[in-house]
C-alpha cells in the first residue's frame, strides 16, 4: 500500500505563488508588504522614507552626496518617524577620472550659455569619502546596505555581514547579477533601462549601449542567480508590481512614482512636469554628471547631445562642472536647465497622494490583479 505523504510534504509539493513568494520576502526583511522605496540621491527626504515604511514597505536613502554626519542625521530623523526597515545606498567609486584641461575649458564655455560662469577648478569637486560613508552606514545598522555602480569591496562586505546588515547589489545585466551573487550579495536589484536617475551599470562606458528594459531583464536575472531579485525601473502602478512578481521578482522598488507625493519635496516645476511626461520625453544623458542617467529631455539635455556641444567629462568631473548651473536652475524653477530625473512611467504618477496611501493602495490593487 503506498505511503500517504505528510502534510508538510504535501505543502512543499505545492508550487510557490508570486504572492506567497513576495510576502515571504517581505517578512524576511521586516516589511509587511514587498514594496521598497528607490534610494534616490537628492530626493530621499526622511518624511518620504518614513511614509513608505509606515505603510509596511522599506524606506531608503541615496547617500551618494552625503557626508557621514548627514547620513547619521537622516537615519535618526527617519527613526523618529517610523520603526520600519531602511535601505542605505552607496555609490561604488569609479577609478580616478582622466582629465583634459582643454576639453574642460570647452565645457565651461558651453555651460556658460546655460548658467553662471564656471570656475576653472569646478571639475575638481569630489563626492564624500566612500570608506567614511561605509563606516557611517555600519554605525547606523540599517536592515540593508545597497550598492550601485559596482560591487561592495570585500572588506566592507564582511564587516556588514558580521554586523547583520544585508547587502543588496543593483545590477543592469544578467552578467552583473552573476558577479554580484558570486561576491556574496544577499539580494540583487534588477534595474531596467526605464528607470529614472542614474543607471547602475558596473562599466560606466556601457550605460547606454547595455540598456535593457526591465521585463526582458528581470526573468533572465531571476534565472541567472539563486538569491532573491527585486525589480525596479518603470514600475509606476499596481499593474507593474503584479507583472514584476509574475516574472519572478520577490519585491518591487519604486522611485519616480513617489516623486509627486507631498513628502518628496522636489522642485515644484519638476514634480509638476511628471504626470504629463510621455515616455519619449525622457532621455538617457551624461550631461549632468558624466554617468548615464534618465532625465527629462529638456533644452539643456538636448543641446548637450547636439553636434555643437563638447562631449561630457567623466564622472565626477562633469558633476562638478554643472553644479552652478544646476543650483541656479533649481533656484529659478527653470525646468529647461534643471537636473530632473524621471523614469519612463512618469505619467502614472498620482500627484498629491501621500506616500503611505500610495503604497497601501498600489499593493491592494496588485494583490487583486494576482488573484488574491
Amino acid at each position: 500500500m503506498p505511503q500517504v505523504p505528510s502534510i508538510l510534504q504535501a505543502c512543499k509539493a505545492v508550487p510557490e505563488t508570486p504572492h506567497a513568494r513576495s510576502l515571504a520576502f517581505a517578512r524576511r526583511w521586516g516589511m509587511r508588504l514587498p514594496v521598497v522605496m528607490a534610494p534616490m540621491a537628492g530626493a530621499s527626504p526622511p518624511a518620504l522614507a518614513a511614509g513608505v515604511a509606515r505603510a509596511g514597505g522599506m524606506g531608503a536613502l541615496g547617500a551618494l552626496l552625503l557626508e557621514p554626519i548627514a547620513i547619521s542625521a537622516w537615519v535618526n530623523d527617519v527613526r523618529g518617524l517610523s520603526d520600519g526597515p531602511l535601505q542605505l545606498n552607496l555609490w561604488v567609486p569609479d577609478p580616478p577620472p582622466l582629465r583634459d584641461a582643454r576639453h574642460e575649458a570647452a565645457l565651461r564655455q558651453f555651460l556658460a550659455g546655460f548658467g553662471p560662469q564656471v570656475g576653472a577648478d569646478a571639475g575638481n569637486a569630489r563626492p564624500p569619502d566612500f570608506d567614511a560613508q561605509c563606516a557611517a552606514v555600519l554605525a547606523a545598522r540599517p536592515a540593508v546596505v545597497s550598492t550601485i555602480m559596482g560591487l561592495l569591496p570585500p572588506v566592507w562586505g564582511q564587516r556588514f555581514r558580521d554586523a547583520g546588515v544585508a547587502w543588496w547589489a543593483t545590477v543592469t545585466t544578467p552578467a552583473e547579477a552573476r558577479l554580484a551573487a558570486a561576491a556574496g550579495a544577499d539580494v540583487v536589484v534588477a534595474q531596467g533601462a526605464e528607470a529614472g536617475g542614474h543607471r547602475g551599470c558596473f562599466d560606466a562606458a556601457r550605460g547606454r549601449d547595455d540598456a535593457v528594459g526591465l521585463f526582458a531583464l528581470l526573468p533572465q536575472v531571476v534565472d541567472a542567480v539563486s538569491v532573491p531579485v527585486v525589480a525596479t525601473g518603470g514600475i509606476g502602478d499596481a499593474r507593474g508590481m503584479a507583472a514584476a512578481l509574475m516574472l519572478g521578482a520577490s519585491a518591487v522598488q519604486v522611485g519616480t512614482a513617489l516623486l509627486t507625493c507631498p513628502e518628496a519635496g522636489i522642485a515644484p516645476v519638476w514634480a509638476g512636469a511628471l504626470p504629463a511626461l510621455a515616455p519619449t520625453q525622457t532621455q538617457l544623458t551624461q550631461a549632468f554628471s558624466g554617468r548615464w542617467g534618465r532625465a527629462i529631455g529638456n533644452a539643456y539635455v538636448r543641446a548637450a547631445a547636439g553636434p555643437a556641444a563638447p562631449p561630457p567629462a567623466h564622472y565626477p568631473v562633469q558633476r562638478g562642472l554643472t553644479a552652478a548651473m544646476r543650483r541656479e536652475a533649481e533656484q529659478a524653477g527653470d525646468l529647461q536647465r534643471l537636473q530632473a530625473w524621471a523614469g519612463q512611467a512618469a505619467s502614472l504618477c498620482r500627484p498629491g497622494e501621500p506616500a503611505a496611501d500610495w503604497v497601501r493602495r498600489s499593493w491592494r490593487e496588485a494583490q487583486a490583479l494576482l488573484g488574491v
